[in-house]
């Protein structure tokens, strides 16, 4: 036989002889992860933070710093029972099966919404977007909607499912592009809408008609900046419960620019 050829046949030989990665036997529904965050605040949480906090000796282990980690359930089971060797990441100590419970902890608050089986009624939720729930007055969805706020179009592959939630039930700060403004001219003109871009010379104005306007400070009278977000919280409590959850479970699954990132260290889970 030819060198290259028995080569050939060795290395895939060895791929077939690998063996499966194992998966989480308990899954990762709801329940198994809250159990695994019980356990974890009782034995990780002397050096990293409540809930997958950063904690005084370790990093925080949720969905904004998963890229600095392993990220399958077999390489997170492996750290949880053995550690990692030359760091000070010890073996935890725990039975299998509660090892499996933290891994369904850590995978649930590192996945984006998208990777979570969310319940509930897609096109109910996109009713309630563009009716009663009034998102659809500052935000896009597929080319759908308003421009004063983000499109949303990939929400659920960009963000978590809690910062989703808590996105719909909790105020929160402004982010930049997106503060509220109103600007009065020299002339006694008002104009009102987000403030896309600022800077000592001039402002740049989004009105909610989707015209942008651009100021010559020299022009303005006066600028006024609202301090309270655009942005209304406690769907929880103006939408019944199945509304809140409809809609919940609709930006979810909004995932149309979605890239599947490498990961710092994907190539190494399960080794």
């Amino acid at each position: 036989m030819k060198p290259i050829l028995f080569a050939v046949l060795l290395g895939a030989a060895s791929l077939v002889a690998q063996p499966p990665k194992p998966s989480n036997p308990l899954g990762d529904a709801p329940a198994v992860a809250e159990s695994g965050r019980l356990l974890y605040n009782r034995s990780c949480t002397s050096c990293h933070g409540p809930d997958g906090g950063e904690g005084a000796r370790g990093p925080a282990l949720d969905f904004a710093g998963r890229r600095y980690f392993r990220v399958s359930e077999a390489a997170i089971f492996d750290v949880i029972k053995n550690g990692i060797p030359g760091t000070a990441m010890p073996a935890s100590g725990l039975a299998d099966n509660d090892a499996w419970r933290v891994v369904a902890f850590i995978r649930n608050i590192r996945a984006t919404a998208s990777d979570l089986v969310v319940p509930g009624e897609e096109q109910n939720g996109m009713a309630v977007f563009t009716g009663v729930g009034g998102c659809s007055r500052c935000h896009m969805i597929r080319g759908q909607g308003g421009v004063l706020g983000p499109d949303l179009s990939s929400i659920g592959a960009q963000a978590s499912l809690n910062r989703l939630r808590d996105a719909l039930t909790k105020e929160r700060s402004i982010p930049n592009g997106y503060r509220p403004v109103t600007v009065t001219t020299l002339k006694g003109e008002i104009f009102t809408g987000v403030a896309r871009n600022s800077d000592a010379f001039s402002l740049q104005l989004l009105e909610e008609s989707s015209k942008l306007r651009l100021f010559d400070l020299s022009e303005v009278r006066s600028a006024v900046f609202s301090k309270q977000s655009l942005m209304p919280h406690g769907y929880d409590k103006s939408l019944s419960k199945t509304q809140f959850q409809d809609l919940l479970a609709m930006l979810s699954r909004q995932t149309r620019t979605k890239v599947k990132a490498t990961l710092q260290g994907e190539n190494e889970v399960g080794r």
